[in-house]
């Protein structure tokens, strides 16, 4: 009975730790641009995950991960349900690009300034474009706060911005 215990208290344990590598791997696709599983180990042992690559295989078949063109500089790991975003990336962006006035920023915070009424559809474009730079975004009439996750500079922010807008102007 005690053996029996152990077994059952061992799965438990495992599945717990299953279950929180999956939400892991979840939000690091979500929030990276991920190409290879190699590139999705190394984020998985920064979080403190210690899995093999057989492990992330099954994970990924699991999670029923895809990956699919970016549109322009090859493929990414995908979630369910995103494989429209290619699409409707370009929606987003051009909402950026009509708004968008200029781009600032200082250590972990930006400021986007738009043309007056559009900061929301400006804000809105920039969150649906899921950059795992951004924390996060406040807007107001002209202008958008964002948020930069930590570590993360601003110079950072806007190479990443490019990679999906490259007709974005410099100021």
């Amino acid at each position: 009975m005690h053996k029996n215990y152990l077994n059952s208290h061992t799965q438990g344990r495992d599945m717990k730790e299953r279950q929180s590598r999956l939400k892991a791997i979840r939000k690091l696709i979500k929030n990276n641009r991920i190409e290879s599983q190699e590139e999705l180990l190394n984020h998985l042992q920064q979080e403190g995950y210690e899995v093999t690559q057989a492990t992330l295989s099954r994970d990924l078949k699991r999670l029923k991960v895809g990956k699919v063109s970016d549109g322009s500089n090859g493929y990414v790991y995908t979630l369910p349900g995103e494989d429209e975003h290619p699409e409707n990336e370009q929606i987003f962006v051009q909402d950026f690009l009509r708004g968008y006035v200029s781009i600032e920023w200082n250590d972990n915070i930006v400021v986007i300034k738009t043309f007056s009424g559009l900061a929301s559809s400006v804000s809105n474009a920039l969150d649906s474009m899921s950059m795992g730079e951004v924390l996060g975004t406040v807007a107001g009439d002209n202008c958008i706060f964002a948020c930069l996750r930590q570590g993360v500079s601003g110079e950072d922010f806007m190479a990443a911005l490019k990679v999906r807008i490259p007709e974005l102007d410099e100021e």
